[in-house]
């Protein structure tokens, strides 16, 4: 018997917004290039202020996955922390919107934080740096977690920045037991080599105990594993995780389960933004895997929406995505 949810994702609900800047604004606003810092509300305050003109999407790195999945018809849902305001309801919309079933209580409108947002900065190379101000989407409980909607899904899909919480370490603990008790299996994506220096013990424990699928660029395996040598790194994950997904950027990216290893190489794209291309990496890939496609498939199926994503502003999906893999002989 098939379950209802082929993926659901837990991570932060994020409103991405982004606008283009002159190289020169990064060195003027002391924003650091090419990376996401955390920053409190009234830097986010600031830099919104500073931004001019900007375009308002629901984002978060596991959210935008999610909806990359239900672009391409998978059965998904989501589970993250919104509040009950204006930001909030832009969010849950936008992802609704994509197909995806989002039932995750707002938190109410006296609550002192705010709905979670990320100043996405992109440069004329496309590049994007992010400040992000997580809101109300850093206190994810144990309580938000719906174990029968866990225990319903085929797979859930959990996004790293979330370890940055008070108690989010716990609400996945709780997604994780639900999910695999009922037979389902576990991804996680490191999403941010400065995360994973903030958290690597934590990752580690629960790579080793519970993860059935790891996904990360080079930069985040390499810091996971504490080494400058990335082949050292992908032989380590290879060893302690059943399947790894790594993205070594314009060169594509490796899918390794067992003794094999497979590489894709990454789609020919001209680079507008790529906020969001490890992202529909990993819902390429999910649906790829989802759908009983072999492994170079799967992964190219990943580079493919993947090269999708960075052509255009924006981390949602613009073109039909199923058009596209079946344009490229993988559907």
């Amino acid at each position: 018997m098939s379950k209802t949810y082929q993926v659901v994702g837990v991570g932060n609900a994020i409103v991405d917004v982004i606008s283009r800047v002159r190289e020169e604004f990064l060195t003027e606003h002391a924003v650091e290039r090419g990376i996401m810092q955390l920053v409190g509300r009234d830097r986010a305050v600031e830099l919104y202020s500073s931004m001019g003109v900007a375009r308002e999407v629901s984002g978060g790195s596991a959210a935008n996955t999610i909806a990359g999945l239900a672009a391409l018809g998978v059965r998904t849902a989501y589970v993250g922390k919104v509040k009950d305001d204006q930001l909030g309801a832009i969010f849950a919309h936008d992802l609704r919107a994509q197909g995806a079933g989002f039932d995750t209580p707002p938190a109410p409108r006296d609550h002192p934080h705010e709905t979670g947002r990320c100043m996405v900065l992109v440069t004329p190379d496309g590049e994007r740096s992010m400040s992000t101000y997580l809101g109300v989407s850093e206190f994810l409980s144990p309580a938000d977690i719906d174990e029968a909607q866990m225990a319903d899904a085929e797979w859930i899909f959990l996004e790293g920045y979330r370890f940055d919480g008070p108690e989010s370490h716990a609400a996945f603990a709780r997604a994780i037991h639900a999910c695999k008790s009922a037979g389902g299996k576990v991804a996680i994506t490191l999403s941010d080599p400065f995360c994973v220096e903030r958290h690597r013990e934590a990752f580690l424990a629960m790579i080793r105990s519970d993860v059935d699928l790891l996904v990360a660029n080079e930069h985040e395996l390499k810091s996971l594993y504490q080494t400058d040598v990335l082949e050292w790194a992908m032989g380590r994950a290879q060893a302690e995780v059943p399947m790894t997904a790594c993205t070594v950027g314009a060169r594509g990216a490796f899918l390794m389960s067992g003794g094999r290893r497979v590489h894709a190489t990454a789609m020919p794209a001209r680079v507008v933004d790529a906020t969001g291309a490890g992202d529909l990496f990993a819902a390429g890939l999910l649906h790829g895997l989802t759908a009983g496609r072999d492994m170079l498939t799967a992964t190219r199926m990943g580079c493919i929406a993947a090269a999708e994503i960075i052509s255009h502003i924006g981390a949602r999906p613009e073109e039909d995505l199923r058009r596209i893999f079946a344009q490229e002989g993988v559907a």
